[in-house]
C-alpha cells in the first residue's frame, strides 16, 4: 500500500513539474495589415419627391488566418424627406454599429450586428420631438459575389430582433441590403 502512495506522489509531482514547465509560444500570425482588413459597406441615393440618403461604410477584420471570422465597426448615416405630406416628413439619424460576420464558404456568411442610432422621436411626456438613441440588433445571413482581385458584391438580408419601440425597422420583416466590400 505505501509502495503504491509513493508511485501516484511520485507521478503527481512529475506531472505537476511537467504543467510548470515553459509556456508554449503561440503560432505568429504573418498576415501583413492588408491582409487582415477590409472595408466596405453602403450607399443609397434617391431623389425626387421623396428624397433619401443613407451612407454606411464599415471596416472589418479577419480574425482567422482563413477569413472566415470577422469582426468590425461602422457608421451610419439616414435622411429621409418625404414631400408628399404638408409640411414635408422629415426624418435624419446617425450612429454606430459593430459587427460579427462568419462565412461558412467564400460566398455565403452568417452576419450579426449591433446597430446604435440617434434619431428624432416625438416624446408624449414632453410634447416635443426629441433626439434618441434607439438599438437595434440585426442578425441574419449574406451572400458576396467576388468581382475579381481583392473585390466583392453582396447581398444579406437582416432581421431587427430587438424590435425597440422606436425602432427604424419596427413591423418591417426582413431588411435587405447589398453592397460593395473591398480589401486594400
Amino acid at each position: 500500500m505505501k509502495r503504491h502512495l509513493l508511485l501516484f506522489l511520485g507521478l503527481v509531482l512529475c506531472s505537476m513539474m511537467h504543467a510548470h514547465g515553459p509556456p508554449l509560444a503561440a503560432p505568429k500570425d504573418t498576415r501583413s495589415i492588408g491582409d487582415r482588413l477590409w472595408f466596405g459597406g453602403g450607399v443609397g441615393l434617391s431623389f425626387g419627391t421623396v428624397t433619401a440618403i443613407q451612407l454606411d461604410p464599415l471596416v472589418g477584420y479577419k480574425v482567422d488566418e482563413n477569413g472566415k471570422l470577422s469582426v468590425g465597426l461602422g457608421a451610419s448615416y439616414w435622411y429621409f424627406r418625404d414631400n408628399r405630406f404638408v409640411p414635408a416628413y422629415e426624418l435624419s439619424g446617425y450612429g454606430y454599429r459593430t459587427f460579427s460576420r462568419y462565412r461558412f464558404i467564400e460566398q455565403l456568411f452568417a452576419h450579426a450586428e449591433f446597430l446604435h442610432l440617434n434619431v428624432e422621436r416625438y416624446v408624449v411626456t414632453e410634447d416635443a420631438i426629441r433626439r434618441i438613441w434607439v438599438p437595434h440588433l440585426l442578425v441574419g445571413a449574406g451572400y458576396a459575389q467576388p468581382l475579381g482581385g481583392r473585390s466583392s458584391m453582396y447581398l444579406q438580408i437582416l432581421f431587427d430582433v430587438l424590435q425597440d419601440p422606436n425602432s427604424v425597422y419596427r413591423n418591417q420583416g426582413p431588411i435587405i441590403s447589398g453592397g460593395i466590400g473591398v480589401g486594400f
